[in-house]
């Protein structure tokens, strides 16, 4: 990445929100114009969690277990190698997101992409492809716990278009690269 740079090395940008909030959009997006890699969170799920989403049920904290240590794992293989990183995540507790922090250290930063649950339930039961039935949004937002003020990130409305979206995103990440590079 060219540009900001925090003290220890490039940003681990994490994009995070409820299903359908277009996570991956944003993530390739905000990766190619950053010149980070693009990493797909979803594609790190067990088989048993695709299939279980899949048939309509929701996750729970030991599902995703496996699944937050393998995205953990590659965070900390992005920055062992000196790295960034964008990762499209659910992350929808702050647990999780300390848990991808401590991998990332001072490097995280979020980008939660907001998004009303009419939008989000639109959005999921137009897609296709995906594992992610349209009947599971809800209990996204029974899960989510939104980014803090102390985390340290952008809340973004997910609707915004595109190009707003990514010119913010470079903004703040400059202001996150000034900010580490003090500390």
């Amino acid at each position: 990445m060219t540009g900001a740079r925090t003290g220890q090395g490039p940003p681990i940008v994490l994009v995070m929100g409820v299903s359908g909030s277009g996570k991956t959009t944003v993530g390739k997006a905000a990766a190619e114009m950053l010149g980070l890699p693009f990493v797909e969170g979803d594609d790190f799920h067990p088989a048993a969690n695709v299939a279980k989403m899949s048939a309509g049920h929701a996750l729970d904290d030991a599902d995703r277990e496996p699944w937050l240590r393998a995205l953990a794992d590659r965070i900390r293989h992005s920055v062992e190698a000196g790295e960034g990183l964008v990762l499209a995540c659910s992350a929808l507790k702050r647990a999780y997101r300390d848990g991808l922090r401590a991998a990332a250290g001072a490097r995280l930063w979020c980008l939660y992409l907001a998004l009303d649950r009419d939008a989000a339930w639109d959005r999921v039961s137009r897609r296709t492809g995906h594992f992610m039935p349209a009947r599971l949004v809800d209990s996204q937002f029974e899960t989510l716990e939104p980014l803090e003020r102390d985390e340290p990130g952008m809340t973004m409305d997910a609707t915004a278009d595109l190009p707003a979206q990514l010119t913010r995103v470079r903004a703040a990440i400059g202001r996150f690269g000034a900010q580490s590079a003090r500390r």
